[in-house]
């Protein structure tokens, strides 16, 4: 993953204060410390706009980011700007590509033919190496489990990546579709650009959220079908999302973790412990243990994050209960 790097400035250019390392704003003056770079940079993306090169002027937009406080109102426009840009953009392909002089003779085919003459953008959302490793990823996970649950099994983890996916496209970020490793699990590369702490472990969390709605969609199937199937499907997706929320290296959990502060990580070690004890699930043992060694380490959050807890506590106690009223213990395989 490529950021763009933030210089630092000594002082400030007005109030000449002594700025921290990477500072975007002065301290004493509240004066943004990249605004010639900024002004810069809005220019050029303007004149891309102008020129309806709408792709390059977003990107050009999304490298302001690390140079703005990530919850101000120019950072909100940004990002809001470059998700109408990607639209934008999208539209005026289907636009162009409908000009085409052999899809305006092809009458009531022409849709078929702006998705062939527009193969690039297709690509650009389903693009080869997500096709390739989740055709893969189904194939082992059938191979493994059988038919019903190996696919489902997959398609839970899918809409897992889907959920980061999604909500960091809505955020306005650049993210590429997922990329499937048969057995080891999947990953969503993306650009944080510049974001606090806080907004990467929503992201972060944005993929047990979907995992727990397909969970309980599986569960509620379940609950109106009686088959079997759907309810070993709503415990495994419980479980692995669980596990996936161990505070540890590159576990959703880990990354959300970042933005605890001590405190914070013995609230999650005790919510852990308290829903192992009451759910009986051993998983919670894990997330427990990771939580503690959390809990000494000395990389914990500086700013307080109240929510990002309440959130990560939150999302445990949902997958916990789903797990707890599906029939089974532990993974849920049929």
């Amino acid at each position: 993953m490529v950021t763009p790097t933030v210089a630092s400035n000594p002082t400030c250019k007005r109030c000449a204060q002594e700025l921290p390392a990477n500072a975007v704003t002065c301290t004493r003056c509240h004066a943004l410390v990249h605004a010639e770079q900024l002004a810069l940079l809005g220019e050029q993306a303007k004149a891309l706009e102008a020129k309806g090169d709408l792709q390059a002027a977003r990107e050009k937009w999304l490298l302001a980011l690390p140079l703005l406080p990530e919850d101000s109102t120019q950072a909100e426009w940004i990002r809001n700007h470059a998700v109408d840009l990607y639209a934008d953009a999208a539209t005026a392909e289907v636009e162009r590509a409908t000009t085409h002089p052999w899809v305006r003779r092809l009458g009531p085919l022409a849709p078929i033919a702006v998705l062939l003459l527009k193969g690039k953008a297709l690509l650009a959302l389903f693009n080869l190496k997500f096709l390739i490793s989740l055709g893969a990823f189904l194939g082992f996970y059938w191979s493994l489990y059988g038919v019903r649950f190996g696919a489902g099994f997959a398609i839970l983890i899918l809409l897992h990546e889907m959920g980061h996916f999604i909500d960091i496209k809505r955020r306005g970020l650049p993210a590429e579709m997922p990329v499937f490793l048969p057995g080891l699990g999947a990953y969503v590369r993306w650009q944080a650009l510049g974001v606090s702490q806080q907004t990467r472990a929503a992201v972060s969390l944005a993929g047990p959220l979907a995992g727990f709605i397909s969970a309980a969609a599986c569960a509620v199937l379940w609950w109106h079908t009686g088959n079997s199937l759907w309810a070993a499907l709503a415990r495994a997706g419980a479980w692995l999302n669980i596990l996936n929320l161990i505070p540890v290296w590159v576990l959703d959990g880990g990354q959300a973790a970042n933005a605890l502060s001590r405190r914070e990580r013995v609230a999650v070690l005790a919510a852990s412990v308290l829903l192992g004890l009451v759910l009986r699930e051993g998983v919670f043992l894990l997330v427990a243990l990771g939580a503690a060694w959390r809990a000494f380490t000395k990389d914990a959050g500086q700013t307080p994050g109240l929510r990002t807890a309440a959130y990560y506590i939150a999302l445990l106690t949902a997958l916990g209960v789903t797990m707890w009223l599906m029939p089974g213990t532990g993974f849920g395989q049929l």
